[in-house]
């Protein structure tokens, strides 16, 4: 099933558990889980792992180190630090709000590490109504995992992101296969899957959309709704990456933001996070 509603993936003690069995997939997986019910005590398996704050502090023991997270007051309150977790290590995670815990099957065993705020790179893509803001904490040139990347999109309200739609299920010169999930707080939305399978739904808060392969996007905010997601992607690929290929209906889209202003709110909201200035919504 590639829509997954809120609250239907929950296994106690997380409200999203979505493992690569679940997902009828290899590699991908994605947890969530509110911290104010009591610490989360698990063993990370064959996954490696991030601990990423969607709201509220929170502190991570593993392998004999205790990792304390600032975090934030929610996803469009700023850039928050993480933590990473290796492969056969047991973990506890106490905190007062909540966390997402991307995750991806790996083999190389690396050290658990903590990731600052301040070195999450930013980026603006896009211009018009195609502007978002990208935070790039485990891209792969940002932050060293065996097979695991995660990114944060925020997209203004009436704007569109996840454009132009592209796919990345085939091996070439430029492009990777890699599995992805999308998942959302704030909203109302709209995402699309198509090629291979189609789903074109609405999303909110703790929705999940799985693409295990096709086009997808564009994801749209609303007007007068902020849309956050956040994308988890891994494959069988030695090198990581992200490469993509767009629907060529609409490659010539990218070419068109040059000649269109950057969106103010996220021209903005940017320069408030390289400025250290980091509340308010995007």
């Amino acid at each position: 099933m590639t829509y997954i509603p809120s609250g239907s993936a929950a296994a106690p003690p997380w409200t999203v558990e979505i493992t690569p069995g679940t997902a009828g997939w290899t590699y991908a997986g994605l947890r969530v889980a509110e911290l104010a019910d009591g610490p989360v005590e698990f063993g990370t398996g064959d996954e490696e792992m991030l601990v990423v704050p969607l709201s509220g502090p929170c502190e991570v023991v593993a392998a004999g180190r205790r990792l304390s997270l600032s975090g934030r007051a929610s996803v469009f309150d700023g850039v928050t630090d993480f933590a990473y977790l290796p492969i056969g290590t047991s973990v506890r995670i106490t905190g007062s709000g909540r966390v997402a815990l991307p995750s991806a099957r790996a083999t190389r065993s690396l050290p658990v590490r903590y990731g600052a705020a301040r070195d999450v790179p930013v980026e603006i893509r896009g211009a018009g109504q195609a502007t978002r803001q990208v935070n790039n904490f485990c891209a792969p040139d940002a932050f060293d995992c065996d097979r695991l990347v995660a990114v944060e999109v925020l997209t203004p309200a009436g704007n569109w992101s996840s454009y132009p739609p592209h796919k990345h299920d085939t091996a070439s010169a430029c492009e990777a296969v890699l599995e992805e999930i999308y998942y959302f707080e704030g909203g109302p939305g709209y995402q699309r899957v198509y090629g291979g399978h189609e789903t074109l739904t609405e999303v909110a808060g703790g929705d999940v959309v799985l693409v295990p392969r096709g086009y997808h996007g564009p994801s749209m905010a609303a007007p007068g709704y902020d849309l956050y997601y956040l994308n988890v992607l891994a494959g069988p690929a030695e090198e990581r990456t992200m490469a993509c290929a767009d629907d060529p209906r609409h490659a010539w889209v990218r070419s068109s933001w040059a000649e269109q202003a950057i969106d103010p709110r996220v021209a903005r909201r940017v320069t408030e996070i390289r400025s250290g200035l980091t509340g308010g919504t995007p």
